[in-house]
């Protein structure tokens, strides 16, 4: 099967033997021939004069195969990649270009999206789960670079959608990279969420409602993070009533939802420096602490959906005393679970 046209085909998982073959800009790649085995200046020209998705859809396409045969290569341990791959990945998806003087093509709107409907599909119907929690990493570990500020904006935007269509695949994928990323990072990914799901479209909030069945562990993380991101510092990093009310609900339903890192996370595993903590009961903790202060920073006298701010007042205290003893409870509950774990 020749592709020298990728643009008019979905990208989808390919087979571990990756026998493929596709035609791009003169550069020929069958099973025989691999995407590493190639000039990758050839390549990386072949791509230039592709429009952005088409380059775009192009290295996802290789990166799994590499991927994938390096997976095979190595019995199935971590693999590594060569420079010049990352350096394809953050030039042709990511918008980094390695040289400088060469001005990247940025992808309009509807391109971005169809990029993002493009990785939707691949995580959803990668049915290798190790191969999938490799690609999602390889994709948007942080490297230390200009290209972290673009990966986060499209891990925020994938992410998001994955909420919106219940792609589950990649929620979990989502799991691993909050466990393993810096905490300044998590909570950056938490803002983005709280914007689209809480700020711009408040109504949209409902769409989490079913998250915590669909992903509970990233239901866990997503709190954790959320609660690392208000610290009552301001308004604006108070969490809204809507949001509240949400966390509330889900923790009275399923307690145990408090716990599900902590449970599963191996006790001879060692979690990066500055990471998210463990589990989110300090956080809410903290929430219940200084929730006073939310009462006494606010000053108008009415709402725009007609509550006093007596009233106003009132649903907070009730949520936050019913968060209180959801946290206390859970707590006696991690107790019980350190004696199982021996801890």
């Amino acid at each position: 099967m020749k592709r020298s046209d990728v643009g008019t085909l979905p990208f989808c998982p390919v087979s571990s033997q990756g026998e493929q073959m596709m035609a791009m800009g003169g550069v020929e790649f069958d099973s025989k021939v691999s995407f590493l085995d190639a000039e990758m200046s050839d390549i990386r020209h072949a791509l230039l004069r592709r429009d952005p998705l088409s380059a775009a859809k192009e290295v996802l396409y290789h990166l799994d195969i590499s991927l994938s045969s390096a997976m095979q290569s190595s019995g199935g341990a971590t693999p590594g990649l060569e420079k010049s791959t990352v350096e394809l990945v953050e030039e042709f998806i990511f918008h980094s270009p390695k040289d400088r003087n060469v001005q990247p093509k940025k992808m309009s709107c509807i391109q971005e999206l169809q990029l993002l409907e493009i990785m939707c599909s691949y995580f959803q119907e990668q049915n290798k789960d190790a191969l999938r929690q490799i690609m999602f990493s390889t994709l948007f570990s942080l490297q230390g670079n200009k290209g972290d500020e673009s990966r986060m904006a499209m891990l925020g935007k994938l992410v998001s959608m994955a909420i919106a269509v219940c792609r589950v695949p990649i929620l979990e994928c989502a799991v691993t990279w909050l466990q393993r990323t810096h905490s300044a990072w998590c909570v950056r990914l938490a803002q983005v969420l709280m914007d689209d799901y809480c700020t711009l479209v408040p109504s949209a909030i409902t769409t989490l409602q079913n998250i915590s069945t669909a992903s509970p562990r990233f239901c866990c993380q997503l709190i954790t993070a959320v609660t690392a991101l208000y610290d009552f510092s301001s308004d604006e990093l108070t969490p809204p009533l809507a949001l509240l009310e949400l966390l509330v609900g889900w923790i009275t339903d399923d307690p145990r939802l408090l716990l599900l890192t902590f449970i599963n996370t191996p006790l001879s595993s060692s979690l990066p420096l500055g990471c998210l903590e463990i589990t989110p009961l300090l956080g809410l903790l903290r929430w219940c602490v200084k929730s006073p202060l939310a009462n006494h920073r606010s000053h108008k006298p009415t709402l725009n959906n007609g509550l006093e701010e007596g009233e106003k007042r009132t649903v907070h205290e009730e949520l936050y005393s019913k968060l209180h003893l959801s946290v206390l409870q859970v707590f006696l509950m991690l107790q019980v679970c350190s004696q199982q774990r021996q801890l």
